[in-house]
């Protein structure tokens, strides 16, 4: 896929940016790092160049500077609240955060629990973590938050909370998602800096919405579609252009609490050195785009993908008519509609003439391809079967799995595995089709275009299973369906 962010000049500007903000509050910075900070897929969507663990290693050019906290709210815990994207639960998430930065030699000084009210999950929670051989710290509620200045800044208020001492310039404040607390935790950690003597600082690494970028811009649009949910929104931040003169974009909740942030600041440590929002961030992603038409593109049809993803959540009982009705506000904002995805069209098409699930992609010069539901095949794993050959020059005659290999799978699917549906789900096709390329070279051949069909768009005509979706997500295709289930089944995986 054509490139629009050149991501190496973007490693280079941000580390560069984040050593002179450490250096202007002599050599301590609390940097509040949101978004997803291992696999930011949203990101390399709609910044086609950007890759998904570049903010980590942008953090790995720190070296032994650098140091993390990962926060989480007490709340989400005692709520089993799920990171969707991956499917695990946000007290797990910490646990995978906690060794993706260990991985990569950045030492974690400990989790901090906010929100804490004595909740038993949360005992349970951070007995296994310490047990583990990591520190936790808890961070109490404080009445009146975040407008009580005088108690939030007190031994009351953040003197309350537990202190993490850390011994590097740059302590990277993350979390498992939003409204976990990483603003409080960092403020509270510059009012036991000050405390202990510390001159510390604290910024923002937020990747969107991106502050040079116009407020209509589709990667601004597309931030707003990606935070449906949450009903955020994105504004000309008033605080900048006041002080400055000069138009930025920044989104509501920060501009909302600036100037409750510029007092607590100011009564930490005699004065806030930032004069508006915008001033906070250390982002750099908007100085790297080098095609903007590419990334234009890109955004839109993260926009549709959106759209689709609210309405299956629908479908699902996971979010009411006023997200889906948001989403399609937000598209005709951005001046698309469903059929800007290409997939959308050829399925909906298909869909008069075919009455079992049927699914298409969209190559790289621009081929759709298609596949449906058989027997043998799952809708999914036909279309990427069909994709391969196209890639590869095949002819669609051509068997690349035998038949009664297929039939060998199902046996062991149903009757020894207990399985009802025996057609093979994407990763079984994928494990027959690799084993036909040890001995078969038109397999091989096959086999072997798998990494070009990252950035494919997908579009399905019903809901998918979970195991194809994923298997999607780890191909790096980008899919959607139609917010429907293949029956009337009231139970659905």
């Amino acid at each position: 896929m054509q490139a629009g962010f050149d991501n190496d000049l973007y490693l280079k500007m941000q580390s560069e940016h984040i050593r002179e903000r450490i250096e202007q509050f002599g050599g301590k910075l609390y940097l509040e790092f949101g978004g997803k900070i291992f696999d930011d897929y949203h990101a390399s969507r709609v910044l086609p160049g950007f890759r998904p663990d570049s903010k980590i290693r942008m953090l790995m050019e720190f070296g032994d500077q650098a140091e993390a906290l990962v926060v989480v709210n007490a709340d989400d815990i005692e709520k089993n609240k799920k990171r969707e994207d991956l499917g695990i639960t946000y007290d797990m998430e910490v646990l995978r955060l906690v060794d993706s930065f260990r991985d990569r030699g950045i030492p974690v000084a400990g989790v901090v629990i906010t929100h804490y009210t004595g909740q038993r999950s949360v005992d349970l929670f951070q007995m296994k973590v310490e047990n583990l051989g990591l520190r936790v710290y808890r961070h109490y509620p404080i009445a009146g938050y975040p407008s009580n200045i005088p108690l939030i800044v007190s031994d009351e208020g953040y003197g309350r909370n537990e202190f993490v001492e850390t011994t590097r310039p740059l302590v990277v404040v993350t979390a498992p998602g939003p409204g976990s607390g990483k603003m409080a935790v960092c403020l509270s950690q510059l009012y036991h800096e000050h405390k202990h003597g510390v001159n510390a600082g604290y910024a923002k690494f937020e990747t969107f919405p991106i502050w040079n970028l116009p407020l209509t811009h589709p990667v601004n649009i597309a931030y707003e579609a990606a935070t449906a949910d949450l009903a955020d929104s994105n504004m000309i931040d008033p605080f900048h252009l006041e002080a400055y003169g000069e138009t930025t974009v920044n989104y509501n909740r920060d501009v909302e609490i600036y100037p409750v942030l510029k007092a607590i600041l100011d009564s930490i440590s005699g004065g806030c050195p930032y004069r508006s929002p915008t001033d906070m961030g250390v982002n750099m992603a908007g100085k790297c785009i080098v095609d903007d038409d590419v990334v234009r593109h890109a955004a839109l049809n993260e926009i549709v993908r959106r759209y689709f993803s609210s309405a299956r959540d629908r479908r699902e009982g996971k979010c009411d008519d006023a997200q889906v009705f948001r989403q399609e506000l937000i598209m005709q904002r951005a001046g698309v509609d469903v059929d800007f995805r290409k997939v959308v069209t050829v399925i909906r098409e298909k869909m008069k003439d075919v009455d079992v699930p049927i699914v298409a992609a969209e190559l790289a010069d621009g081929t759709i391809v298609t596949g449906k539901s058989s027997p043998l095949l799952r809708a999914s794993s036909a279309m990427l079967l069909n994709a391969l050959k196209t890639l590869a020059g095949i002819d669609d005659s051509v068997l690349l799995i035998s038949p009664e290999v297929i039939k060998s799978m199902q046996r062991l699917k149903v009757e020894f595995l207990g399985n009802r549906k025996p057609s093979l789900h994407v990763d079984e096709m994928l494990v027959a089709l690799s084993i036909a390329a040890n001995t078969d070279p038109v397999a091989e051949a096959a086999f072997s275009k798998i990494p070009e069909l990252k950035g494919c768009e997908v579009h399905c005509s019903v809901i998918i299973s979970k195991v194809d979706e994923d298997m999607f997500r780890k191909l790096g295709m980008n899919q959607t369906c139609e917010p429907d289930y293949q029956t009337n089944c009231l139970f659905h995986i």
